[in-house]
């Protein structure tokens, strides 16, 4: 059965060219180090990833397409 990792979001993202605050095309490059665990049948279970870098490339909104118009919301907005 496959896992489900749910992730804690951090960044939010706004559109002001379209006011869109809920669709957007995230391209990152992340590194992860982690525990595979492989069953003498040849199962794999990944365990105990651990994220060791994260960069966003790009952001686009998925609305209108536009990849310059788009900001990160702070918590205090």
């Amino acid at each position: 059965m496959p896992s489900t990792t749910v992730i804690t979001v951090t960044t939010r993202y706004r559109c002001t060219a379209c006011g869109n605050l809920t669709r957007f095309d995230v391209v990152e490059t992340t590194s992860v180090r982690s525990f595979h665990h492989f069953t003498v049948g040849g199962d794999l279970t990944i365990e105990e990833p651990e994220v060791i870098s994260k960069t966003i490339e790009s952001v686009t909104c998925r609305w209108c397409g536009h990849g310059r118009s788009v900001e990160v919301i702070t918590e205090t907005e």
